[in-house]
C-alpha cells in the first residue's frame, strides 16, 4: 500500500512539475498560440504535444541516469544550441512573411500536425540544458519516496502534466481566435516572429557566452 502512495505522490508531483515546465511563455508557448490562431485548436495542441514528447524523453534520460546520453548531450551542446537557434530563425522568417488567409483555414492534415509536432519535438531536443533540470529534481523527488519506486511514474507525469497545459492552452485560444480581425493576426504574428527571433540570438548568446 505503501508502494502504492508512493507512486501516486510521485505522479502527481511530476504532473505539476509538467505543468511547471510548460507554463512559461517561451518560443514553443509563441509557436502554440499562433498556430492556434492560423490553424486551429489542433494545430496547436500538435504543437505543444511535440515540446511535451520531448520533455518526457529528457525525464526518461535523467530519471533512467543514461550516463552516456548525458555526457553526450551536454558535449554537444554547442551544435544543438546552433541548431536550434537556426530553426527558431526560420520559424519566425515563415511566421512573419506568410500570407494571412482571409477565411477560415481548413483543418489541418494528418501531414501537417505531424510536422507541428515534430518541429516543436526537435526544437526542445535542442536545448540539452534541460536535462540537468530533471535529473536535479527527479533525484530530489525520488529522495523524499519512503520506498524506492521506478522512474516510470515521475517520466509518465512530466507527460501528462505538460499535454494537459498545451491542451488548456490552444483551447482557450482556438475559442477567441475568430475574434481577432486579419489586421491583428498579422500584428500577433509581426510580435511572434520577432520574439522567436530574439529567443533564437539569446540562445546563441547564453551558450557561447558561457564557453
Amino acid at each position: 500500500m505503501g508502494m502504492t502512495t508512493d507512486t501516486l505522490f510521485l505522479f502527481l508531483k511530476a504532473l505539476a512539475l509538467g505543468v511547471l515546465i510548460a507554463a512559461p511563455v517561451g518560443p514553443i508557448g509563441l509557436l502554440t498560440i499562433q498556430r492556434t490562431l492560423d490553424l486551429g485548436r489542433r494545430a496547436g495542441l500538435a504543437t505543444g504535444l511535440g515540446a511535451a514528447l520531448a520533455d518526457a524523453v529528457y525525464g526518461a534520460v535523467g530519471a533512467f541516469g543514461v550516463t552516456q546520453v548525458i555526457h553526450w548531450l551536454v558535449s554537444a551542446r554547442v551544435w544543438l544550441a546552433l541548431g536550434g537557434g537556426a530553426m527558431l530563425l526560420w520559424m519566425a522568417w515563415r511566421i512573419v512573411t506568410q500570407p494571412l488567409a482571409e477565411q477560415a483555414a481548413p483543418l489541418p492534415s494528418r501531414a501537417d500536425l505531424l510536422r507541428c509536432l515534430a518541429g516543436t519535438f526537435v526544437l526542445t531536443l535542442s536545448n540539452p540544458a534541460t536535462i540537468l533540470s530533471f535529473i536535479a529534481v527527479f533525484a530530489a523527488m525520488a529522495a523524499g519516496a519512503q520506498q524506492v519506486v521506478t522512474p516510470l511514474p515521475m517520466v509518465s507525469g512530466v507527460l501528462v502534466g505538460s499535454a494537459l497545459w498545451w491542451l488548456v492552452l490552444s483551447s482557450i485560444v482556438s475559442h477567441w481566435r475568430h475574434h481577432f480581425s486579419t489586421v491583428w493576426r498579422r500584428r500577433i504574428n509581426q510580435v511572434s516572429g520577432t520574439l522567436l527571433a530574439g529567443f533564437a540570438l539569446w540562445q546563441w548568446v547564453s551558450v557561447f557566452g558561457g564557453q
